[in-house]
């Protein structure tokens, strides 16, 4: 069983996104790992290159940024990773930038792989998320954040990535997946204020046009928590890949941010009560189909 990793990257150093720690999550389950490298202005290459290993290969690319619509920029550079994976690949495992896999859940994962290897009627993996927000210590936990997300997929004519590159269809149909106890840890979102701020104006720049980022987000110090609906204490542990990053972590909230983001109007209450109590995510985004 082959298989390869793959990511996009473009100025992971200047954005702060985990980008060596998120290859090193997952290099162990890896065969080759292929990096769709964009045309970054900071030390983006010179951090990659860091990474002291034979399986990585590195694709020097650049970023089309007229493509604004929906953030295709994302999944044209997604796209240019997965066609560099070799042919004899079996599966193919997809990180981004600002993701990590714990140790722990790496031999459940393989062991699925195993599993689900010549069943065909599985086409890819399905992973359950924990989305961090402004700190290591915190979890959003809302209906505005995704639940799972493929990550996993076979190695199958006709794959793409989708939309803003979140997932992946194969001839523009939904992936049959299997949903499997493992988490994509999501880092994205772990910053100060002011680093909020300036996530949300570079990350909209491949969506919208400059007047409207300038009109909608300007450039200030503080950030509107409630961006994050709600917030809970995280009481796990984090991939050991992380735990220098963390522990350089120079930032602390004072205040208790569980009491300072909920701000849902009636409707979004009412969904995520029902959620709380029974598990049920109604009207929920699928990008994918789970089989029994």
């Amino acid at each position: 069983m082959k298989v390869t990793g793959f990511t996009f990257l473009r100025n992971a150093v200047v954005n702060d996104y985990p980008a060596k720690e998120a290859i090193l999550s997952v290099l162990p389950l890896c065969d080759e790992f292929i990096i769709a490298l964009g045309n970054s202005t900071d030390e983006t290459a010179e951090l990659i290159k860091s990474i002291d290993s034979e399986k990585i290969r590195i694709i020097d690319t650049t970023w089309d940024e007229s493509i604004r619509e929906g953030g295709r920029v994302f999944a044209d550079e997604t796209n240019k990773a997965l066609a560099a994976i070799s042919k004899d690949t079996d599966w193919m495992i997809y990180i981004q930038g600002d993701e990590a896999i714990h140790e722990d859940d790496l031999p459940l994962i393989r062991k699925e792989m195993e599993l689900e290897l010549h069943h065909h009627h599985i086409e890819a993996l399905l992973l359950k998320y924990k989305h961090f927000y402004a700190s290591y210590d915190y979890l959003a936990e809302s209906r505005r954040w995704y639940r799972r997300e493929v990550r996993i997929l076979k190695n199958l004519p006709g794959i793409h990535s989708y939309r803003d590159a979140q997932g992946f269809r194969i001839d523009n149909r939904k992936l049959k997946v299997k949903l499997i106890d493992a988490y994509i840890y999501h880092y994205g979102w772990v910053k100060p204020p002011q680093g909020l701020q300036g996530k949300v104006r570079n990350f909209n720049q491949f969506y919208q046009t400059e007047e409207w980022i300038e009109e909608n987000y300007p450039a200030q110090q503080t950030f509107d928590m409630h961006n994050a609906d709600r917030l809970v204490h995280f009481k796990g542990t984090h991939p050991q890949v992380m735990k220098q990053r963390i522990a350089a972590a120079n930032w602390k909230y004072e205040q208790d941010l569980t009491k300072e983001t909920t701000k849902m109007n009636f409707r979004r209450r009412l969904l995520q009560k029902i959620e709380d109590l029974t598990g049920w995510r109604l009207f929920e985004y699928r990008n994918y189909k789970i089989m029994k």
